[in-house]
C-alpha cells in the first residue's frame, strides 16, 4: 500500500500523485525538499523488503552511507537546475542490498512548496555484470591476482601518495624458479594449480594495503608502501622466499620450487613506473643469476653501466614514454632476380637535439636495465602491422624478420607478445620470421627447444643470426625447428676473393640446402658479391648493395617503384589493391 504522512490533508493533485505512483513499475518516492520520505510506492516498500514505516524517514536512512554525499548532491542539484537528475544508489533492504537507479524531479507540491518525485529501478543485476566486466578487465583470471593495467595505477597511486607524504615505497619483482621444469613435466593444469597456490601464498606475506600482482607466466610483481630499508626489504623477501621453499601438494604430486626477487625503491631507484619496473626486473634477473632463492635490492652503481653512460639511460628512459623510438626496414631480396621478399626490422632511435643514437649503444643498454622486453614487444607488434601495410601496396605476400634478444627470448610473456603481434597485424604465422643468436639456444637447451616448438607450432619461422660467429654446433641444426640461417657478413665482405671466406659460405649454403633450411647472406655491397652467392645457391640476400634500411614512407616508394619496373617489363598493368 501506498502511505502518506497523516498531517497532510488529502489533495486532489495528492491523490492524482497517488495513483500513478502505484500504477508505476518502479518504485517510487516522494520526498520534501530536505529528502525526508514523504510518501512511497507499492514497489517501493517490497525492494525495500521491510515492514516498517517508511513515511518519515530521511530516504538517506535507506542508502548505504558511502552514497549519502551522492544523494545529497542529486537532491540540491535537482532543486537547483529544475530538471531531472539521475544517481546510483546502493539501497540497504532487509535482506542485503541492491543498486537502484533513481531518477529525482523537482515540482511545487502543496502550499507551493517545493518537493521532489525519486523514480527508483533496480539495477543490481546490470550493475554486477559491469562489476565482474571490470574485475576482468583489471585481474588475472587464474589467480584472480590484479594485472599489469591495475598494477600500472597503483604505482601511479603510490608515487602521488609518496609525492604528498615524503615516504617511499618498493617495488619487489619475483619469479619463480623451477616453475618451468614443472610446467612442462607435468602439463600445464598441474602448472597452473601450482601458480594458484604459489600466488595465495605470496599473499599470506604481505599486509592488507600492499598489491601483488601476476604479471605473466610464473612472473609477480608486489607493491610495498613504506617499506625503504634495507633491513626491512630483506625481512619482507626473506617471508616470500620461505613461504615458496615449502613443499607443494598439487593433484598428487609433492612440488619444490622457489622465487627470486629484485627490488627497487621510489624515489631512489627510478622515480616514474617503467624504471622502477625495469630496475626490479634487472634486479631479479641477478638474483637468479647468482644462485637464485635469493633477494637482490637494486643499485645504480652496481647495476649501471659507467657514468658516462648514466645520462644516455635516463634519456632512453624518456624516450620510451616520449615515442621516440621507430623501426627502419632493409629489404631482403632474391638472390637471382632481385625481387624484395621481405624486409629486416631495425630499431633506431632519433634523440631531439642529438639525431640519430647507434643501435650498438642503446640495445646492449635496453638489455641490462630490462627496458628490451618493452621495446622489444613494441618492435614486433609495429613491424607486422606495417609489413601487412606495405603487403596491401603491392598486393601479394611478404614476410619479416624481427630480432629478439636473450632476455625477451627467457622471458614467459613473449609467446602472448607475439600472438598478439600476428592477430593484430593480421599476417599468417609463417610471414614472422624471428632471428635469434646461436648462444640463446646453448645457454638453456631443453627451454630453448621448448619455446621454440610453441613458437613454431604458430608457423612462426625461426632464423639464427649471425651464423658461424658463435658456437656453431651443427646438433642444434637438427635438435631445434630451425626454417633460415643467416650468414654472418664477416664472411661475405671478402667474397670471392678470400678461399677461406668462400669456402665456408659454400659449406653453410650446401648444409642449408640438404637440411632443407634457406640461407640469407648480411653485408652484400657490390655486384661481384650477389653473382657469386647466387650462383652458389644462396636464396636471400640483405645488404647496402641491394637496400639500405629505410623508414616506412620510402620503403613504401621502393615498392611501388619495383612493382612499377615488373609492370612495364612484362607489359602489364596490374590493378593496385584497394
Amino acid at each position: 500500500m501506498f502511505s502518506i504522512r497523516r498531517d497532510r490533508p488529502e489533495t486532489a493533485m495528492k491523490a492524482q500523485l497517488d495513483s500513478l505512483m502505484e500504477a508505476a513499475g518502479d518504485a517510487v518516492f516522494r520526498l520534501d525538499r530536505q529528502g525526508e520520505i514523504i510518501g512511497f510506492s507499492r514497489r517501493a516498500r517490497e525492494l525495500i523488503g521491510t515492514d516498517a514505516e517508511l513515511a518519515g524517514l530521511p530516504l538517506a536512512a535507506l542508502v548505504a552511507p558511502v552514497d549519502h554525499v551522492a544523494l545529497k548532491s542529486a537532491i540540491e542539484e535537482a532543486i537547483r537546475a529544475a530538471r531531472p537528475t539521475r544517481v546510483n544508489l546502493r539501497m540497504k533492504t532487509a535482506q542485503n542490498s541492491l543498486w537502484m537507479e533513481l531518477q529525482l524531479s523537482a515540482y511545487a507540491g502543496e502550499s507551493q512548496d517545493t518537493e521532489l518525485l525519486a523514480v527508483g529501478r533496480d539495477i543490481t543485476s546490470q550493475q554486477e555484470t559491469e562489476e565482474r566486466l571490470r574485475h576482468m578487465a583489471t585481474h588475472d583470471a587464474l589467480t584472480g591476482l590484479p594485472n599489469r593495467s591495475l598494477l600500472s595505477d597503483r604505482i601511479r597511486m603510490a608515487m602521488a601518495q609518496s609525492r604528498r607524504t615524503g615516504k617511499g615505497f618498493a617495488v619487489l619483482a619475483l619469479d619463480l624458479d623451477g616453475f618451468k621444469k614443472v610446467n612442462d613435466a607435468l602439463g600445464h593444469p598441474v602448472g597452473d594449480a601450482l601458480l594458484q597456490v604459489a600466488a595465495a601464498r605470496l599473499m599470506d606475506t604481505l599486509r592488507d594495503i600492499d598489491t601483488l600482482a601476476r604479471v605473466g607466466g610464473d612472473e609477480f610483481v608486489a607493491v610495498v608502501p613504506g617499506a625503504v630499508s634495507e633491513a626491512e626489504l630483506q625481512i619482507i623477501a626473506r617471508r616470500m622466499i620461505s613461504a615458496m621453499q615449502q613443499p607443494f601438494e598439487i593433484q598428487g604430486h609433492t612440488l619444490y620450487i622457489g622465487t627470486s626477487i629484485g627490488v627497487a625503491v621510489f624515489p631512489e631507484h627510478g622515480d616514474s613506473e617503467v624504471k622502477l619496473l625495469a630496475h626490479a626486473d634487472t634486479a631479479m634477473y641477478r638474483a637468479k643469476e647468482t644462485g637464485k632463492a635469493r633477494c637482490v635490492i637494486y643499485s645504480a652503481e652496481k647495476f649501471t653501466q659507467p657514468e658516462h653512460d648514466v645520462s644516455l639511460e635516463a634519456a632512453m628512459f624518456q624516450a620510451v614514454r616520449d615515442g621516440e623510438f621507430l623501426l627502419h626496414y632493409q629489404p631482403i631480396v632474391d638472390a637471382r632476380s632481385r625481387q624484395i621478399m621481405g624486409f629486416e626490422a631495425l630499431m633506431r632511435w632519433m634523440r631531439p637535439g642529438t639525431g640519430m643514437v647507434s643501435p650498438a649503444q642503446f640495445i646492449p643498454m635496453a638489455e641490462s636495465n630490462g627496458l628490451i622486453n618493452l621495446l622489444g614487444g613494441w618492435a614486433l607488434k609495429a613491424a607486422c602491422v606495417q609489413i601487412k601495410r606495405f603487403e596491401e601496396i603491392i598486393g601479394r605476400p611478404l614476410y619479416v624478420s624481427v630480432n629478439v634478444s636473450p632476455r625477451q627470448f627467457r622471458n614467459d610473456q613473449f609467446i602472448d607478445v607475439m600472438n598478439d603481434a600476428i592477430r593484430l597485424s593480421g599476417l599468417n604465422g609463417e610471414q614472422l620470421l624471428l632471428e635469434i643468436t646461436e648462444g640463446i639456444l646453448m645457454s638453456d637447451p631443453e627451454h630453448a627447444e621448448s619455446l621454440l616448438n610453441a613458437i613454431t607450432a604458430r608457423k612462426v619461422r625461426i632464423a639464427i643470426d649471425d651464423f658461424g660467429t658463435g658456437y656453431s654446433s651443427l646438433a642444434y641444426l637438427k635438435r631445434f625447428p630451425i626454417a633460415t640461417l643467416k650468414i654472418d657478413r664477416a664472411f661475405i665482405k671478402d667474397l670471392p676473393r678470400s678461399v677461406k671466406d668462400a669456402a665456408i659460405c659454400n659449406v653453410v649454403i650446401s648444409l642449408a640446402s640438404h637440411l632443407d633450411v634457406n640461407t640469407v647472406a648480411e653485408g652484400v655491397e657490390n655486384q661481384e658479391q650477389l653473382d657469386y652467392l647466387a650462383k652458389q645457391g644462396c636464396g636471400l640476400v640483405q645488404g647496402f648493395f641491394t637496400g639500405r634500411p629505410l623508414p616506412p614512407q620510402e620503403i613504401i616508394s621502393l615498392l611501388e617503384a619495383e612493382q612499377a619496373a615488373r609492370e612495364a617489363a612484362s607489359g602489364e598493368t596490374v590493378d593496385e589493391p584497394a
